[in-house]
């Protein structure tokens, strides 16, 4: 329960539509980054009530009316003020908390930690012009290509090591429990609680919000170490769930050109920037959330999901749609785009060009091609037991959605398609039926002939056991391999909840510390865990970091390559046949020797 009145309002803000609550009292029309309507206060034949979703507030220009999404309501329904919120809360299932005289010391507090934010991203900056900042600059300037206005524009700044930070702050006036509060600093407790920085030798990326307040950092080193990419942590003013980064300088692009790009990091947004793409955000560094994608939705209403187009951004593609489909609404949706050149947007955009980018935006794919791409893959059709397993699956997922209107409209959809991809199947049993289910559904989802050639690669029980225990030891591990271990067929049902346990762990608390994860993983799993002997032996060996993840590479890349080879075979026989089928054989031979030839030569690098 929130005791801050100003966090819970500013929370209640977040999660409802002040266009959606207006709109259902009065009818609204888009008109650029705004939506316009008849008063509801004064009477008048020619709209000049504007409501602003991006900051959060209605004006009237005829009779002056102004307010937020609280005063709103209680102005057209007559409420007391705790009476508006009560129902907004509600409608925005929160709980109410219990307001106490101190919210308003909670808002001058706040107040402060913005200004201790603020002086410490100033400092970051400034240590990026310094002799000891020098290499971050080199790395910015030579290696992601940015120019000093795209430098400036996103405040990037360099933490040195040595507690620079604690002792600047510290010389201002800041209390160390202020700093710990902020994620400033961290209390060692292996050395009688030193009190250090938490981000140093790394590059530094201010975090804000959509008011352009400093509420966070991420840190990326440049040097040999892990992780890669730092984040603070959660904090009284930081909650990385609903925070979309450079949602403060993308939003007015975006009310421009009706777009909004969510990518995957930092760099890409900074790269889609100076490439004049400059309404794109990203998360914090994880999954994206429900609270993430309404935010987005504030903005656009079909913002543009960016994927690279390998298996395990195909995947991080398919686990948002379980995000999404339940908070859909009517108007509300997303767009996909894979980068098929196996790049990110910043490798893309310097080697290929904006135009190139361009291309992929204009042929984005709805979310309902990827809803049934979803359902599709790596599935048998040559049953009508397995048909009929097949639509039972696909009307599970359809009824995820919430929005009665819209599972209606999906349900008509996905009827429609699987009429047509079962009715396309007439060949002879000899022949395989895989391939002329593929090729019969090619018109409806491309996806799957362009990025699932094979099957998911099996891995053995002892393999998956010593992941799991890696994992637990180095918890950084599991953001490494998340997207992709999903390609991967998992034989040992326990051992499969188990790694799902790990990760749904990992995307909603904190697991950079093994203890941490490991007494969170036994409240649910405490035999199994015992029963993994693995944790004991790694530990008496005491691998590092980098054997572990060689020995897990090396493990996933020989399943990778043994299903290969099989398929490979099963072409080679099934060329041989030389049935009316061939051409399309040959071709799927091909990319399998690519993708194999791919596998090799990046295990070797």
């Amino acid at each position: 329960m929130a005791e801050d009145l100003q966090k819970f309002l500013d929370e209640l803000r977040a999660r409802l539509s002040l266009t959606e609550i207006i709109g259902e009292k009065i009818k609204l029309q888009r008109r650029g980054r705004d939506a316009v309507g008849l008063c509801p206060f004064h009477k008048e034949k020619t709209p000049s009530f504007s409501v602003n979703e991006s900051k959060g507030f209605y004006h009237c220009f005829g009779c002056g009316a102004h307010g937020d999404i609280i005063s709103f309501v209680m102005n057209t329904e007559n409420l007391p003020f705790i009476e508006a919120v009560k129902k907004l809360a509600s409608r925005a299932n929160m709980q109410l908390p219990t307001f106490s005289k101190e919210s308003q010391e909670a808002v001058v507090k706040r107040q402060s930690l913005y200004e201790i934010m603020d002086i410490t991203s100033e400092y970051f900056q400034k240590n990026l012009y310094m002799p000891i900042g020098a290499y971050a600059l080199k790395y910015l300037r030579e290696k992601r290509q940015f120019s000093d206005e795209t430098i400036k524009k996103f405040k990037l700044g360099f933490a040195p090591g040595g507690d620079g930070l604690k002792a600047f702050l510290q010389a201002r006036g800041v209390s160390e429990n202020d700093m710990v509060d902020l994620g400033l600093v961290s209390v060692n407790e292996d050395r009688k609680n030193r009190v250090r920085d938490f981000f140093f030798d790394r590059l530094m990326i201010p975090i804000t919000d959509r008011n352009g307040n400093t509420i966070a950092f991420g840190g990326r080193i440049l040097k040999d170490g892990e992780p890669k990419y730092l984040n603070s942590p959660e904090t009284p003013i930081f909650n990385k769930r609903r925070i979309l980064y450079n949602m403060n300088l993308a939003k007015d692009a975006s009310y421009a050109k009706k777009r909004l790009i969510i990518c995957e990091g930092y760099m890409d947004v900074m790269a889609l920037d100076s490439f004049d793409f400059s309404y794109a955000v990203a998360p914090l560094g994880t999954a994206l959330t429900e609270e993430q994608v309404m935010e987005a939705w504030k903005v656009c209403p079909t913002p543009i999901l960016c994927f690279d187009g390998d298996s395990a951004g195909i995947k991080a593609a398919i686990r948002s749609v379980d995000r999404i489909l339940p908070i859909l609404r009517a108007g509300c949706s997303v767009n996909y785009i894979f980068l098929k050149e196996k790049k990110d947007p910043d490798e893309l955009l310097h080697s290929l060009g904006a135009d190139v980018f361009e291309q992929y935006l204009s042929k984005a794919k709805p979310l309902v091609d990827i809803l049934w791409h979803k359902c599709k893959m790596n599935r048998d059709f040559d049953t009508p037991e397995q048909k009929a397993l097949f639509e039972k699956d696909v009307f599970a997922e359809v009824n995820k959605i919430k929005d009665n209107q819209i599972r209606a409209y999906y349900g008509q959809e996905m009827k429609k398609r699987i009429t047509k991809l079962f009715g396309m199947i007439n060949k002879p049993a000899k022949y395989d039926n895989a391939n002329y289910v593929k090729k019969a559904s090619k018109k409806y989802s491309k996806l799957d002939t362009e990025y699932h050639l094979v099957k998911k690669p099996p891995l053995d029980d002892l393999f998956i056991r010593k992941i799991i225990a890696a994992m637990i030891i180095y918890p950084q591990l599991i953001s490494q391999y998340e997207e992709h271990l999903s390609i991967f067929e998992f034989g040992n049902n326990n051992m499969s909840k188990i790694l799902a346990e790990i990760l749904e762990i990992a995307h909603q608390d904190d697991y950079s510390d093994s203890d941490n994860l490991l007494g969170k993983l036994k409240l649910n799993y405490s035999q199994e865990v015992e029963n993994l002997w693995e944790l004991d032996m790694y530990k008496m060996q005491k691998n590092t970091l980098p054997e572990l993840k060689k020995e897990i590479d090396d493990g996933l890349s020989e399943a990778q390559l043994k299903q290969l080879d099989k398929e490979i075979k099963e072409c080679i026989a099934l060329m041989k046949n030389n049935d009316d089928n061939a051409k399309e054989n040959y071709l799927r031979y091909q990319k399998l020797i690519e993708e194999r030839n791919s596998l090799i030569a990046d295990a070797g690098k």
